[in-house]
């Protein structure tokens, strides 16, 4: 297909994303669109109205699949404006599309976002410019396996869809590009001559076009406005207060786990199955490592803040929109609170510090990792190891990023999410405010290059005293589990960590009973069986020793002479054969059978991604087969109707 070069080179790129990886995919390639001599606008998915996508020469979105096959949460708004009713069947006739979906196909549903927001963009008469990409995280060399290939004949396409005039030319891979936002010293915002960026030897951009802040291009609206349009609504932050910080595994266990206890003095409701988000911060020791690798220490205090380029009359979004709600900035609080130092590194970070790297042998060596023939390099030096970005910095010590481009070099520092492990009286203390309880593994271990790793989330919750505040969110979780689900009995898969969301709804389950017998005594009503409106329930836990990491042993023995509750235990290392939580599943096959297919029950398995969920799921296949002597390929189909009717799901990370 070649179409005719538009006067106006235009294009939009959208992302729906949970942990950045789709926002940092779609930055790549509007990068790569910018080197054909596009004006690019890069946003989240929900701050693009359907109206709008037809003025662009084609719209390119790259788009996660969160829980059961749901859209991030900063793409839900633009699906439901998709299934309007009143929308005309053309609607979308004049708008070029392609799409690349991330997924994870150790969950049923895998890329199912990006596949059903693809077919409802044709069937509203979108036309697709390329065919749809999809990667796998699961493959050996991760998203980037599918990734690479497809933007690089993405990019030949695009060339012979909008050829360029003559004379002009792609713009080289080493001429840096301007970036969209840039941090600037607060009182030389307005002034006609700040102070120069410094790119080593590369071209310099001009200071004046980096720091300024003209809204006057930006189509008859103010920055404000778009911006509003562009986030919606913010995150509902909590103040809670940490009252336990606990160690439930023995002492002398290869991991630390631990259960926290959080009150909050405003009421906050949640259910089984949400999640609260903890915003960690950097240690003091690296902050101070990294200012001084950079050479900012002499700047890290003094107040800046974050401005539009200004460039184009295009405003795509900022790289970390919490930069502009006005509080108080400078470099080391950036570090501090704001960008994550100990991040493993994606290769668009080697694209940036090459164009910053004195030495020409490291630049040479950084640039190689950019390179998709040297895919397997770059995963050997950084995700292999889990080598952050400070160590990385640390060894090409001649690369020098220039403070005005650090939020848009250093990717943000994302909360951590964590399954809430308390439901029903839990919720509440003894003083009726709101509880939350957590039960987290510390992330701790030696690399195979010798070196001890700490997550960031976790090396910041074990040194906080008891007392000390936090700032945390409560999302909705993807297991939807839903009061009117009581009477159907339940099978609850939840090794090691992966068991905080089941304990979550067995109290709840539990107080769901309790309020169905207080209110049959209300009404003056014999009670026969206190739980007989609760269905039964049934929890395979696994971990590695009954002595070592067997969570919560004692409260699961007490809820089972409370609640129609079996608990099942896989320890895999207190014998010479190993057993596992789908070994259980196997074992209590007519349990399961008669739970899941007799009485329509649902099952909910959570915990590690990777080899435990498909291992579940083959075993309940198996079960199917034995129980009620099924071909495979009927026990797979009874699976599927499980999922689309929302009677198997899953929860991994």
């Amino acid at each position: 297909m070649t179409v005719k070069t538009p006067v106006e080179r235009n294009a939009l790129l959208l992302y729906g994303s949970e942990t950045g990886t789709a926002q940092d995919f779609a930055e790549e390639v509007g990068r790569m669109v910018e080197r054909l001599h596009f004006t690019t606008k890069i946003l989240p998915l929900d701050a693009t109205e359907l109206a709008s996508l037809s003025q662009y020469s084609f719209i390119i979105i790259f788009i996660s699949t969160a829980g059961q096959g749901d859209l991030p949460k900063n793409a839900r708004q633009f699906w439901k404006k998709l299934l309007r009713r009143k929308l005309p069947p053309n609607c979308l006739e004049n708008a070029l599309i392609s799409t690349f979906g991330l997924g994870d196909s150790s969950y049923p549903k895998f890329n199912w976002a990006a596949r059903k927001l693809h077919k409802r963009l044709i069937q509203l008469g979108a036309k697709e410019l390329y065919p749809k990409g999809e990667a796998d995280a699961q493959h050996p060399n991760g998203l980037d396996a599918a990734f690479l290939p497809w933007s690089a004949k993405f990019r030949e396409h695009l060339l012979d869809t909008f050829p360029l005039d003559r004379q002009i030319y792609p713009i080289p891979e080493d001429v840096l590009l301007e970036p969209k936002w840039s941090l600037a010293l607060t009182n030389l915002v307005d002034t006609p001559d700040p102070v120069p960026l410094v790119n080593g030897d590369r071209p310099q951009i001009s200071p004046n076009a980096i720091l300024s802040l003209d809204t006057s291009n930006c189509r008859g609206t103010t920055i404000k406005t778009s911006l509003d349009n562009m986030i919606g609504p913010p995150d509902e932050f909590l103040e809670v207060t940490l009252d336990e910080n606990r160690r439930i595994t023995a002492e002398d266990h290869w991991q630390d786990v631990r259960h926290l206890v959080l009150t909050a003095k405003c009421l906050a409701s949640y259910s089984p199955g949400d999640t609260m988000t903890i915003y960690p911060k950097n240690a003091e020791d690296d902050v101070n490592c990294f200012l001084n690798l950079m050479k900012w220490t002499g700047i890290a205090d003094e107040p800046i803040k974050l401005t539009r380029t200004g460039l184009t009359d295009m405003i795509s979004v900022p790289p970390i929109m919490s930069l502009l709600n006005g509080s108080p900035l400078t470099l080391r609080k950036l570090l501090y609170s704001h960008l994550d130092i100990t991040a493993i590194p994606r290769r668009s970070f080697f694209v940036f510090i090459a164009h910053f790297a004195r030495n020409p042998m490291q630049r040479g060596r950084i640039l190689e990792f950019t390179s998709p023939e040297y895919v397997d390099e770059l995963y050997d030096y950084t995700t292999r190891p889990r080598r952050s970005i400070l160590e990385v910095l640390q060894e090409f010590d001649s690369v020098e990023i220039p403070w005005q481009w650090a939020a848009t070099v250093l990717p943000e520092l994302r909360g951590r999410q964590f399954s809430i492990a308390s439901g029903g009286q839990l919720k509440k203390s003894d003083q009726g405010i709101t509880r939350f309880e957590l039960c987290i593994a510390i992330v701790t271990y030696k690399t195979v290059i010798k070196k001890i790793r700490k997550g960031v989330c976790t090396r910041y919750l074990v040194g906080l005293p008891i007392g000390s505040s936090m700032r945390v969110s409560v999302q909705r979780g993807g297991l939807a589990i839903r009061k009117a689900d009581a009477t159907r009995p339940v099978v609850m898969i939840g090794p090691g960590t992966g068991v905080a969301p089941m304990r979550s709804l067995i109290w709840e389950r539990l107080q769901w009973s309790e309020d169905l017998e207080s209110q049959e005594r209300d009404e003056s009503l014999e009670v026969i069986n206190t739980t007989r409106h609760v269905a039964e329930s049934i929890l395979f836990f696994g971990c590695r020793n009954q002595d070592k990491d067997f969570f919560y042993e004692e409260e699961w023995k007490e809820l089972e002479t409370r609640m129609d509750l079996k608990v099942f235990k896989a320890f895999s290392r207190d014998q010479k054969k190993k057993v596992y939580v789908q070994d259980l599943v196997r074992e209590q096959s007519n349990l399961v059978f008669r739970l899941l297919y007799q009485f329509d029950g649902v099952v909910y398995i959570c915990g590690s991604s990777g080899k435990m969920p498909q291992a579940v799921r083959e075993a309940l296949i198996e079960v199917f087969q034995n129980s009620n002597s099924m071909k495979r390929e009927d026990a797979e189909a009874y699976l599927l109707r499980m999922e689309k009717d929302g009677r198997y799901k899953q929860e991994t990370w």
